[in-house]
């Protein structure tokens, strides 16, 4: 595996905000996405570990997706 260098780390933890208005729109798309299935677990899924695991785990996709399109070269 290839040991990051200083550009790799600066890629992966600087802020890359949208280069243009189709940029931000998928990031508000995935945003939307996540917080109607949020919506949806919250309203189906009874309160307790489970659920707030499950709401966590969309929260990490969130963010993965979101930096998937903001790292896009």
């Amino acid at each position: 595996m290839k040991v990051p260098d200083a550009n790799d780390l600066a890629h992966r933890f600087n802020h890359h905000p949208p280069r243009t208005a189709a940029v931000a729109a998928d990031h508000a798309t995935v945003r939307g996405a996540c917080a109607g299935l949020a919506a949806t677990i919250v309203d189906h899924c009874p309160p307790g570990r489970e659920q707030a695991l499950a709401l966590t785990k969309i929260e990490e996709a969130m963010f993965w997706a979101n930096a998937a399109i903001a790292r896009q070269t």
